[in-house]
């Protein structure tokens, strides 16, 4: 004997036929009216939209970011140029002071030029012998200027005339000067004050000279910073041109005489200009 059990679950053909129409005929209606549609398109736009505004972002900053180092690049740019005009307006400055430096000691020398009895010839230095010892200045003056051997060197230096040394070498264009700081110069020279007569000599330094034969005897009336001059003996300088000042004064038991070292009143490390004097020409004028 056969029991059946009815399922609450139990498929049933025409039921489902009638809901299979009912979503189809939804469907249709939805696509009908349009509603699905207008979905598609606001979730299209949506996601679209979203897009364009992540590109904009990240193009924008991309923008600015090369925006911003082309403006640093420009600005970079006028910097350097501003660096370069400011360093050209400072040289331009310092060429403008040393023009105006080099005006004033030409019109100095100029003006003590013309105050000079003897005839003179204005010359620049051109070159120089580094070696102490034997030193010598060469000028850019030579035979076809005037220039004669032995002819007395000066210069006008800081507002103050004082002896640089002599001619000791003439070409045609240029010659050679021996500085009183070389080894081989001596000068007749006077303590100005005393009128006490020494002979000056160089030992290689263009800091310091000797003068030799002043006796001990006048010590006490020598004092440091006394100028000493040429004395004009000999005929190869004129007479009272300032050479340098005591520094100082030594006293030596063997000998009778004074050490004295006397500081030159050129400065040689920064002599530019001399000017050689033609004593012989005075004479000839005055007989």
């Amino acid at each position: 004997m056969h029991i059946r059990v009815k399922s609450p679950f139990r498929f049933r053909f025409p039921e489902f036929l009638l809901a299979l129409l009912v979503i189809i005929s939804g469907v249709f209606l939805a696509f009908t009216t349009g509603s699905f549609v207008v979905n598609f398109s606001r979730i299209g736009f949506s996601i679209f939209s979203s897009a364009e505004k992540g590109i904009f972002f990240v193009t924008n900053s991309v923008g600015k970011q090369f925006a911003a180092v082309r403006e640093l690049s420009e600005l970079k740019r006028n910097y350097d140029e501003l660096v370069i005009k400011l360093q050209n307006y400072e040289q331009m400055q310092r060429t403008n002071a040393e023009i105006r430096k080099e005006n004033e000691q030409l019109k100095e020398q100029l003006d003590f030029v013309k105050s000079l009895e003897q005839k003179n010839y204005p010359a620049q230095i051109i070159s120089r012998d580094t070696d102490k010892l034997y030193a010598s200045l060469t000028i850019d003056k030579g035979s076809v200027n005037g220039i004669g051997k032995n002819m007395p060197v000066i210069a006008y230096q800081n507002g103050n005339i004082a002896l640089v040394g002599k001619v000791i070498e003439v070409g045609r264009f240029t010659s050679s000067i021996m500085p009183i700081y070389s080894i081989d110069c001596t000068v007749s020279a006077r303590i100005q004050n005393t009128r006490d007569l020494g002979l000056l000599s160089g030992f290689g330094d263009d800091t310091k000279l000797s003068l030799k034969y002043i006796k001990k005897r006048v010590m006490d009336t020598l004092n440091y910073g006394d100028v000493i001059v040429t004395s004009g003996e000999n005929g190869n300088y004129m007479r009272n041109v300032p050479i340098g000042s005591i520094s100082e004064i030594r006293v030596v038991e063997y000998d009778s005489s004074l050490e004295i070292d006397v500081a030159p009143l050129i400065d040689f490390e920064r002599l530019e200009t001399v000017i050689v004097v033609d004593v012989k020409s005075e004479r000839e004028e005055t007989r």
